[in-house]
């Protein structure tokens, strides 16, 4: 156990967060942590670091455990370059960087055996820090997040304020805390950074909790469950599926517990009516009484909190078949982002995807006539009419009442249609006297696709629908698109909503743009496939142009370096034959995982030695 709060309640004012839960992360878990918008998820997180206070009960935490919180606007005003923030985070390394060179300069001209003892010292904790692969990790994760090496020298200030966030991001990553704690690491990732992360935390050796509405994500980066439910929490062993699969069987038994407790309830309580005023019974009935008060209530699953919008896309009018043609259809602003060829038909339902900044809601905006194309045609086809969803949710009055928002657009409809619609997007009661300007990103998604289904539009056009909607309200969606008999064009980060969604994708690269007919899947196999066809270079083999560069490794240092780490491992190994450690599988455990990574420090050397040995006998040919 790393960090664990037990019995623990947050309440602000009479409201409970969450009352009396019990939590803990184990080392090397990787968490996820589920459950509706407003559920306490944030809060939980916050009390993992320290930010928010348990109103009652205990947050323990083992000795110097760090705990890492990615917070979306850490660098927003920093003037540091890339590579000074990361500076930071390295500290520990850079520091023993400094020491091994001084010692290093001192042992020149002085050869005390405790100063070769000091070198060996300081060269064993700078390999357990990390100072052998921290740059090339570095660089590793900064490409990950579509950065280059040539921005390590940027101010940070220069960057958007999403490329801050992913800086802020990459930082805590480099940094590995002992738990690392991530609320919604996917929202405004593109496709391809996701995949990158989520093959970075399967790798990940330290503990972590996410909080994500990205399904697909979830499966493949944790291993157990914890779902916020009616203020209690519940912990399911395995990934996202499990969960999903062990809920529904918990819900099946428990149905099944709750009817034979109504029945027994039923029972007793006519038997308390039948004897509780008969003189020689009274004493019974009084015992039932008591039973019936002491018995612990199973709750109604029917009633459990899986309430979702309900939306029904219907088309006013029917329209064309042919919906648009886009003919060598140019878009961007200086210049062109994108060329897009393409024909939809009625009924097709189109996912574009692509790296962020390649032009896809720029596509979008130029179809609907927001943003001027720079060259190309276009046509609509006959009757064909449009709505559109802006995943930045600007297209709200400020001041406006949710009630007011939509009948302004419907000014012919009487207050209970118009109330009508609100309720089956969950604005009930006073709700619906909410200024808009005060609701959450999920409200403002429902209240955008109350707004869009009263359009009645025979094309929808989609900017990344399923933003700041939980699980449940995702399903809720796709179940009502996949009803719609309308036709959809749409951009979505959410692989598992493209797959339920689309029936074919149009992706947009730097360089092209591609379509394929059959849907996510067919884009999915045909990328394996180019995958595999790329020639792989052989290991070791270094292009001529590459080696004719010195390279920064002294051989002879290179060789000391890897005769002190084979002492290392030797002794590694011998700890094995103590009883300290073969009567105790833990520390077997983490002493293999020591031996191995004591194999990989010695691998990279050896790479670095032969790499300077080729350049050397290059440079005496």
């Amino acid at each position: 156990m790393i960090i664990q709060i037990s019995d623990g309640t947050v309440y602000f004012g009479a409201n409970d967060v969450f009352a009396n839960i019990d939590f803990t992360v184990n080392e090397n878990e990787r968490i996820a942590l589920v459950g509706r918008n407003g559920s306490g998820k944030t809060t939980l997180l916050k009390v993992l670091t320290g930010e928010c206070e348990l109103s009652s009960g205990q947050l323990i935490k083992a000795n110097k455990t760090s705990v890492s919180y990615l917070k979306q606007n850490a660098l927003a005003l920093s003037e540091e370059t890339i590579r000074e923030v990361f500076d930071d985070v390295f500290k520990q390394i850079k520091d023993l960087e400094k020491q091994i060179a001084e010692v290093s300069k001192q042992m020149e001209s002085d050869h005390d055996e405790k100063l070769i003892e000091k070198y060996a010292r300081l060269e064993e904790e700078y390999k357990y820090a990390g100072g052998y692969t921290y740059h090339s990790e570095m660089l590793s994760v900064l490409n990950g997040f579509g950065f280059k090496e040539e921005d390590l020298d940027r101010k940070v200030s220069s960057f958007s304020g999403g490329e801050k966030t992913k800086i802020a991001f990459a930082g805590l990553l480099l940094s590995k805390p002992d738990l690392l704690l991530l609320d919604e690491p996917t929202n405004h990732l593109d496709l391809s950074t996701i995949e990158w992360l989520e093959n970075y935390l399967s790798k990940y050796k330290k503990a972590m909790v996410i909080v994500s509405h990205d399904r697909v994500f979830l499966d493949r980066s944790v291993n157990v469950v914890y779902e916020l439910e009616y203020g209690g929490i519940k912990r399911y062993a395995g990934n996202y599926s499990s969960f999903v699969e062990q809920k529904k069987n918990d819900l099946v038994r428990q149905e099944a517990a709750y009817r034979r407790q109504q029945k027994d309830i039923k029972r007793l309580e006519e038997l308390i009516e039948k004897f509780r005023y008969k003189k020689n019974k009274a004493a019974f009935a009084q015992s039932k009484i008591k039973y019936l008060e002491r018995m612990e209530r199973i709750d109604d699953p029917k009633k459990a909190d899986t309430k979702a919008f309900k939306a029904k896309f219907q088309c006013a009018v029917r329209g064309g078949k042919n919906v648009l043609s886009l003919d060598h259809f140019k878009v961007g602003y200086d210049k062109p982002l994108a060329e897009v060829s393409l024909e939809i038909q009625r009924g097709e339902r189109i996912c574009v995807m692509g790296d962020n900044g390649t032009g896809k809601s720029t596509l979008l905006k130029s179809i609907i006539g927001e943003i001027e194309p720079l060259g190309g045609y276009m046509m609509l086809g006959h009757q064909i009419q449009i709505g559109y969803f802006d995943q930045n949710l600007a297209n709200f009055h400020s001041g406006n009442t949710v009630l007011e928002e939509l009948w302004n657009d419907y000014p012919d409809l009487d207050m209970y249609k118009i109330r009508s619609v609100l309720g089956a997007f969950l604005f009930t009661s006073d709700e619906v006297f909410k200024e808009v300007n005060v609701l959450s990103g999920g409200e403002k998604v429902r209240l955008s696709l109350a707004k869009l289904m009263m359009k009645k539009a025979n094309f929808l056009i989609l900017d990344e629908p399923t933003n700041h909607l939980d699980i449940i309200s995702k399903e809720a969606l796709e179940n009502a698109l996949n009803e719609y008999d309308g036709t959809i064009l749409f951009v979505s980060h959410d692989r598992y909503f493209i797959k339920k969604i689309a029936t074919s994708c149009l992706v947009i690269d730097q360089d092209k743009v591609t379509y394929y007919p059959d849907g996510y899947k067919d884009y999915i196999d045909i990328k394996a496939k180019e995958e595999e066809a790329k020639p792989k270079q052989e290991k070791n083999e270094k292009p001529l142009k590459e080696l004719k560069q010195k390279p920064k490794y002294n051989l002879k240092r290179l060789e000391n370096e890897i005769s002190l780490m084979e002492d290392i491992l030797e002794d590694k190994r011998a700890l094995r034959y103590e009883p300290e450690y073969y009567q105790d599988m833990k520390k077997m455990a983490e002493l293999d995982d020591e031996i191995d990574e004591i194999h990989n420090q010695i691998h990279a050397l050896e790479e670095k030695w032969e790499e300077a040995m080729l350049y050397e006998e290059e440079k005496n040919k």
